[in-house]
């Protein structure tokens, strides 16, 4: 996938800064895609520090549309009710500064998807400002690490085969703990 961008972006020359922050938008209003292939790409043909910024912005934005447009339109279709997720439940029940403080939390914890944290600040008391600025400041610490294991696994040194041999251990830990849950469950 990360190829395919970075074709995208090479086809688009002069535009690539600007494809890349909408890639970025879209991906954000899915919710469920991840970004990382748009980071790798931006890191590849910008280079590590231009590529960073680039993925900080349009994920920023991203964030922020998304929110305008979750609270605009999926409010109405959501429940509060139906969400599950002890963070997120206490993200949809706070405001002001604990909202804020949150949202950084869950920007910044890495097995949270961006699109629920979104989702649940949409369905929040939280106002945009402060939802841009948590996210903004959460999601950075989350991008510099993403950026770093990136460009490690681009440039494939000891570093790089750590990342991706620890990544792909958490992986299939998650997979079997799921996988494990299920068969448990069925068995009841």
């Amino acid at each position: 996938m990360t190829e395919y961008v970075l074709d995208f972006l090479k086809a688009f020359g002069g535009l690539a800064f600007t494809i890349s922050i909408l890639l970025n938008i879209i991906i954000s209003i899915l919710g469920v895609v991840p970004s990382v292939f748009i980071t790798a790409a931006n890191i590849k043909f910008f280079g590590f520090e231009q590529g960073l910024m680039i993925s900080i912005a349009g994920e920023a934005l991203g964030a922020i549309v998304s929110f305008y447009l979750y609270r605009k339109g999926i409010k109405k279709f959501t429940d509060p009710k139906k969400i599950r997720n002890s963070y997120l439940i206490a993200l949809h029940n706070s405001k002001g500064i604990k909202a804020t403080l949150l949202i950084i939390a869950l920007r910044i914890f890495p097995f949270v998807p961006s699109g629920f944290v979104t989702l649940a600040g949409a369905i929040s008391k939280v106002g945009i400002i402060n939802f841009s600025l948590a996210s903004t400041i959460g999601k950075i610490p989350s991008l510099l690490i993403e950026a770093y294991s990136v460009q490690q696994v681009l440039i494939w040194n000891w570093q790089g085969k750590v990342i991706f041999s620890m990544f792909s251990l958490v992986t299939v830990w998650l997979l079997l703990k799921k996988s494990g849950k299920k068969s448990f469950n069925n068995k009841k």
